[in-house]
């Protein structure tokens, strides 16, 4: 049995794994724009990531769960697969408006989305230190982009901006399925299913044959995206396995700080120069970067807090006996 320090330094390496290849996967969207469009783009990540994954699936045994789903089962799905598609595809769009570091720091309005979203089709609650963070992150946001209400290129980072928010409004569409699937499918599976679906629907979409004209590093660019996916999502799931899910959360809301350095050394050390640019953030910017990570790892820790006395609430103290 692992000891108590073991445990944190598993939970500590993989929530680090998590947040490294989450913080570079912008950086590699941005440079796949050279060679890729986002749906061609999208596709091989789905399609890739869908092999490997079902194959691994095959191999334990665990696609005998698809037997027992109804046709609203289906049908739950391929809507999540259309919000997922949506998701990918237009955060790898913004990158086209945005900085790798800026599309990150703009999706943490995610949890705000889920949570309104629980409140809408799930019923559930949302507290007033829930709301006050959500406040506050939003003020960050408009701190962090001041700099733009004077520049001639605010249109079009406000554009990338709302691509943005309509990425992360489908992720949270998304995940609300998801959950609504729970019963039914394990999550790899649900995945599984939303990576076939999306490998045949977006096929007419996309062009494969850009993806022959590649040269080499264009091919480790988009090996490394595809890559991600699994990376990503396998760390994460492991990381919950040793740490608490809000302590994974809270390491997680640290991802746009990392594209911002990573973005940083590029610059710094000359890489790809002609695509990956400095932010040129000033003081008031980060300012308003801490403000939205502050506010997103609070949110978690108040959620867990919510939870944890619901739970305790509903454990009724032993009658006494005479």
């Amino acid at each position: 049995m692992p000891t108590p320090k073991q445990v944190f330094l598993s939970g500590l390496f993989f929530s680090g794994i998590t947040v490294l290849f989450w913080g570079m996967l912008p950086i590699a969207l941005k440079l796949s724009s050279g060679f890729s469009d986002p749906v061609t783009l999208t596709w091989l990540r789905f399609s890739v990531a869908g092999i490997i994954l079902g194959l691994w699936q095959w191999q334990r045994g665990n696609l005998t769960e698809f037997k027992s789903l109804s046709k609203k089962d289906w049908g739950r799905l391929a809507t999540a697969g259309t919000f997922l598609i949506i998701n990918y595809t237009s955060f790898a769009w913004s990158l086209q408006f945005l900085l790798p570091g800026s599309a990150q720091l703009s999706f943490q309005i995610a949890p705000l989305f889920l949570a309104l979203g629980g409140l809408i089709f799930l019923k559930e609650t949302i507290h007033i230190k829930q709301w006050g963070c959500f406040a506050l992150l939003s003020a960050g946001m408009m701190v962090f982009f001041h700099p733009i209400f004077s520049s001639n290129q605010g249109s079009t980072i406000w554009l990338g901006f709302a691509i943005v928010q309509m990425s992360a409004l489908a992720w949270s569409l998304y995940a609300l399925l998801q959950k609504s699937l729970f019963t039914q499918l394990s999550p790899s599976n649900i995945l599984l299913a939303i990576y076939g679906y999306a490998l045949v629907v977006m096929l007419p979409f996309s062009s494969p044959a850009e993806l022959t004209k590649m040269s080499f590093t264009d091919g480790m660019v988009a090996a490394f995206c595809c890559l991600n996916t699994l990376i990503a999502y396998g760390a994460f799931a492991q990381a919950l396995r040793y740490w608490q899910t809000v302590q994974v959360s809270a390491a997680v809301a640290l991802t746009p700080v990392t594209s911002f350095i990573l973005t940083e050394v590029c610059v710094a050390w000359g890489f790809w120069p002609e695509i990956i640019q400095s932010s040129h953030a000033d003081a008031l910017s980060l300012f308003g970067m801490l403000l939205v990570i502050v506010s997103a790892i609070s949110v978690q820790f108040i959620s867990a807090s919510m939870q944890r006395k619901k739970h305790l609430a509903g454990i009724k103290p032993p009658l006494e006996t005479a």
